[in-house]
């Protein structure tokens, strides 16, 4: 059969004002057997559902002769396509991730874009030059060739050897555990950081170790130092010089590790915590690198974002710190509710059963809101923006959890 034929039957059902095969074959020299859809950046069956994706080309493969190719504007053109579209996009998304390890996100370029099949024709979904498909992948893909320039200058063995002269590592998990404790509340990891890929610059008067004083003067329990330089301002240099300035909170280094080099590297700049990303790890790298960190004596907060991601790091062994990411880093987009969906029924139960500390991330920016994850099961809380763009981060802090956390934390310190 034809692939014209039966495209012209899908198109029947799927595209108003569309010519017939009959008149396509009247007005052209061509016979069709088999199609080649473009689709352009970025493109996939929901984009077409919702009418988000302008344009849409079929072109012959192969023909007698070639004409112009046939164009079809969705917007003016799609009907409502059949539900089956929808399930079929997601069960290859599951495919994905299946084959991936739950991976969604791409670690390296894809060497030509994949051929797929819709009923009996095929198209091809096209990424010209290799494009990220979102900006975590591009965040990925830049790190990758980040680490790897840096690895040439800075070998692992050259590491390892400096590795004795690093400030010792402080517990970080024993410092959220004992502030949660003393307080009754979620304990506070406070974040220093500049800018993001979704808000830009957030604290144009930037000074990192001012504003880590300020935050322990607040009552953060421990402080995050986002140290990526291209797309959030942050570096090594602003997390040794935090260490340097004789802060008393452990130290967690924000960055997107994928190379275990990477660890050794923190640590070495006075880290006592380190960001795993189950988004872009699979569950060899996630075990092998918690092992490392706990070699070293340094917590790995392990970071989820859906039930996926969840239910394999809980099927992980040694897991101590999870957080549960607010933000879609596909997206960026933010639902607080996400934390209590996934500590839901089973999960928040082999949660609580292994003893696992929570932290929630990203959303948060009230009193209601640290109320309603430590209601749902969060014993810390990871912030950044809402406390950074403050002026005075330590009365940000009164503010954003309802009263002074560090006066409550020195009174009982007192009395002990």
């Amino acid at each position: 059969m034809e692939a014209i034929t039966s495209f012209g039957v899908l198109t029947t059902k799927l595209f108003k004002g569309v010519p017939s095969k009959e008149h396509l074959r009247s007005n052209s020299n061509t016979h069709v057997r088999r199609s080649h859809i473009s689709w352009g950046r970025g493109f996939s069956i929901s984009n077409v559902i919702n009418n988000t994706r302008p344009i849409m080309s079929c072109n012959a493969l192969e023909s007698e002769s070639t004409d112009e190719p046939i164009v079809f504007d969705p917007k003016n053109n799609i009907a409502e396509p059949p539900p089956e579209w929808k399930d079929w996009e997601e069960r290859k998304r599951q495919e994905e991730l299946d084959s991936n390890g739950g991976i969604a996100i791409r670690r390296r370029p894809a060497t030509g874009p994949p051929l797929h099949y819709v009923g009996p024709f095929e198209f091809r979904l096209q990424n010209k030059g290799n494009t990220p498909r979102n900006i975590l992948e591009e965040i990925v893909w830049n790190k990758e060739k980040e680490v790897t320039k840096i690895k040439e200058r800075k070998p692992l063995v050259s590491l390892k050897k400096g590795l004795p002269s690093a400030p010792p590592a402080r517990d970080f998990i024993g410092a959220l555990r004992a502030r949660a404790e003393e307080t009754g509340m979620p304990a506070l990891i406070a974040e220093v950081k500049k800018a993001s890929p979704s808000r830009g610059v957030i604290q144009p008067n930037f000074d990192p170790v001012k504003i880590a004083q300020a935050y322990e003067k607040g009552g953060a329990a421990c402080i995050s130092v986002l140290t990526d330089s291209k797309y959030f301002q942050g570096s090594f240099e602003n997390l040794q010089a935090i260490r340097d300035a004789g802060i008393e909170c452990p130290l967690l280094c924000k960055e997107f590790i994928i190379d275990a080099w990477q660890l050794y590297h923190a640590r070495s700049k006075g880290a006592d915590a380190v960001l795993l990303i189950a988004g872009i790890l699979p569950d060899r790298d996630i075990k092998y690198m918690s092992k490392i960190c706990k070699v070293l004596q340094m917590a790995a907060l392990v970071e989820v974002h859906n039930v996926t991601e969840l239910d394999r790091v809980l099927g992980i062994d040694g897991i101590e710190l999870i957080g549960i990411n607010n933000r879609s880093l596909e997206t960026f987009d933010v639902d607080i509710k996400n934390t209590e969906h996934l500590l839901k029924g089973d999960r928040g139960q082999r949660i609580r059963d292994k003893d696992i500390l929570v932290v929630g991330e990203s959303g948060m920016f009230t009193p209601d809101d640290i109320a309603f994850v430590q209601r749902v099961g969060v014993r810390a809380v990871l912030v950044g923006e809402s406390l950074v763009k403050q002026d005075d981060p330590a009365a940000g802090i009164a503010r954003l959890f309802g009263q002074d956390i560090a006066i409550r934390s020195k009174v009982k310190t007192m009395v002990a």
